[in-house]
């Protein structure tokens, strides 16, 4: 009978350098559920690599005890032989049986075994600094956020600051016990485990987007704002699967949100047409988007409205500057963790306007719908 090999840190460690589950769970004959199980219990980080202190005792130094022992040698003896101190010896010897019953290699896994133990992370020990960083967090601050104002609010009381990884592997390792796993809900990817910073340039070809426009391909009038029509366009989500797509207009920061029942391609394509149409045609000449998978059938969309699509480069959101911006600025309207299906079309169009009628520094202290209607105007 053959047996599957085990699934060590190693799943950890493939995890974090970008394979799928279904890729780690194949090469271990396994089910991704299997593997799933072992990664979160570390909450997709890899469990550091166990190292010995070179102060402490060798396997081989242990099996030289052994053999001391047997030939009846006295341990002081047995320690000016290794260049141990005597007392290290007598210690090593009575914690693992004693004279009559010690055993090198039960010796040294015990040592091992002892060495596993975990130290209790800073959170579970100050528990004041916890309840602290978990006020912070369901204020929906970042880990990072939280770190620096600890270290700024408090830059003399070391058991007030702590950092934002530590705070990052109490939500993701929930063995720990410091911080409750409800509060990974305010983190703003929601997710229950640590994910790859390699995932999406090392995935196995599945969900791809084709025949893509590169931004870099993107005329140069484009990139300088100097000709208004040209668009930035995401989806923003909610909770139950809900979600707005927003659009902004580079030359002059306007804003224009879409109602999106479904996240799916045809359903978000749709709502792009339907918004596309209301404007004139010189007012919308291209749009940048990431590479969602609702932009699938983005060929569908530039045949439908005859405007080119771009492609950002992969987790590069700041291609995207100004629909970057603006999604931030809707939070305040659409807060993360609520339901965003609950909103009308009226409702989006409301507070695009408010947002269109709000001075912006970076247009004089002009607002968006000035400059927009200015456009409108030119080409009437």
């Amino acid at each position: 009978m053959a047996y599957r090999k085990r699934i060590y840190y190693t799943a950890a460690q493939r995890w974090q350098q970008g394979e799928t589950l279904h890729s780690i769970a194949r090469s271990f004959d396994r089910y991704h559920t299997s593997v799933r199980g072992v990664i979160a219990a570390t909450g997709g980080i890899r469990p550091p690599e166990h190292r010995r202190s070179h102060l402490a005792l060798t396997l081989a130094e242990r099996e030289e005890i052994s053999r001391g022992i047997a030939r009846d040698h006295s341990l002081r003896a047995i320690a000016a032989r290794l260049g141990r101190a005597p007392s290290t010896i007598s210690r090593e010897v009575h914690r693992n049986g004693g004279l009559q019953r010690y055993r090198a290699s039960q010796a040294d896994q015990a040592a091992w075994d002892r060495a596993r133990r975990p130290k209790p992370c800073k959170l579970l020990v100050h528990r004041a600094l916890a309840r602290l960083v978990a006020k912070q967090l369901r204020r929906y601050w970042s880990p990072e956020q939280i770190a620096g104002w600890l270290k700024c609010t408090y830059p003399y009381d070391e058991n007030r600051q702590v950092s934002h990884e530590s705070i990052y592997k109490s939500l993701f390792i929930q063995a720990r016990g410091a911080l409750k796993k409800e509060l990974l809900q305010q983190l703003r990817s929601k997710r229950a485990i640590r994910h790859s910073r390699h995932t999406n340039q090392k995935g196995d070809g599945k969900g791809q987007i084709t025949n893509t426009v590169s931004i870099r391909e993107r005329p140069a009038a484009v990139e300088d704002r100097a000709v208004p029509g040209h668009w930035e366009g995401d989806l923003i989500f909610g909770t139950h699967n809900s979600q707005i797509a927003t659009l902004v207009e580079r030359h002059t920061r306007y804003v224009m949100l879409a109602k999106v029942n479904s996240k799916d391609t045809e359903t978000v394509i749709n709502a792009l047409i339907k918004q596309a149409h209301k404007l004139p045609r010189e007012l919308y000449k291209s749009l940048t988007w990431d590479r969602g998978k609702e932009m699938a059938d983005h060929q569908r969309f530039t045949l439908a409205t005859d405007i080119k699509v771009y492609f950002c480069d992969p987790q590069s959101p700041w291609q995207r500057g100004s629909n970057e911006n603006t999604n931030g600025l809707l939070r305040q309207y659409f807060p993360k963790g609520t339901d965003l299906s609950v909103h009308s079309q009226a409702k989006l169009n409301a507070v695009a306007r408010q947002l269109n009628e709000r001075p912006r520094k970076t247009l004089g202290f002009q607002t968006p719908a000035e400059r927009f209607n200015a456009c409108v105007a030119s080409i009437g």
